[in-house]
């Protein structure tokens, strides 16, 4: 489809929806339930849809980790340990995501931010807790299982990953809020980027409108890295603790909507 083709309202709905997505997936995550709606109102089929996204990922993750990177919260050290088996599960979920409806992982989506809103209001120490020394991903082989199974959940449908990576940086590895989040962007960065090879290889993107919506995201990036290295790590918790419950509750309604 060409530029033509699209209804330039749409487009502004998408590229404030983009905009909005770049914020939140800095700080926690689900800016893909907002982003893939847009670009289906679009006309675009959802595996097209799905694929396309995938350049707004990239973008607003390549964006969030350089900010992170610049006000010193990027965690270098780790990046070995927690590259390789995301890297595999992104490609082996893009591998999936590629033949197969995206519907089939609502439900884990659903019960994996269930779970993780549970545990920020019942147990808030749980997540992030205050004061502690963060682990290294080798040393902990739940952890490792969990990047994988985040990049490979990542891979297939992208929408709520950043919940599944905030559970193992934060609630196993014990990062603080701000600096899971940078590590959180960096493991977007890699397994998004193996996942569009996957997509472009598949010819599923449609480019122009997901390069409108890639810049909206890095823009909304930009200004969550601004919030979250400023903003109280209590107010922080509570403000990502209020994401996953609108998440839980949009990917619920989609569910009971047929979405």
């Amino acid at each position: 489809m060409t530029w033509a083709s699209y209804d330039v309202g749409l487009l502004a709905l998408m590229t404030l929806a983009g905009l909005v997505a770049g914020f939140v997936n800095t700080l926690a995550g689900g800016g893909s339930l907002l982003t893939v709606p847009a670009l289906m109102a679009l006309g675009l089929p959802a595996d097209v849809a799905n694929a396309s996204n995938r350049v707004a990922v990239l973008s607003q993750a390549a964006t969030g980790s350089y900010r992170f990177h610049r006000e010193g919260k990027l965690d270098t050290r780790a990046i070995r340990d927690i590259a390789a088996p995301t890297l595999v599960g992104a490609v082996l979920g893009a591998l999936a995501a590629s033949y197969f409806p995206v519907r089939y992982l609502k439900p884990v989506l659903l019960l994996t931010m269930g779970t993780m809103a549970v545990v920020m209001v019942v147990r808030p120490a749980a997540i992030a807790p205050e004061g502690a020394v963060p682990k290294r991903a080798t040393d902990h082989p739940r952890a490792m299982l969990g990047l994988f199974a985040a990049g490979l959940y990542g891979g297939f449908v992208q929408a709520g990953v950043g919940f599944v990576l905030l559970m193992v940086l934060a609630g196993t590895l014990h990062y603080d809020l701000v600096r899971a989040n940078a590590l959180k962007m960096l493991c977007t960065l890699g397994f998004g980027a193996a996942s569009l090879a996957v997509f472009i290889a598949r010819d599923q993107v449609a480019w122009a409108p997901a390069l409108v919506l890639a810049v909206a995201t890095s823009l909304g990036s930009v200004l969550g890295v601004k919030y979250a290295v400023k903003a109280d790590p209590k107010q922080l918790k509570r403000f990502v603790a209020a994401l996953v419950v609108l998440a839980c509750l949009g990917v619920a309604a989609q569910e009971l909507w047929g979405g």
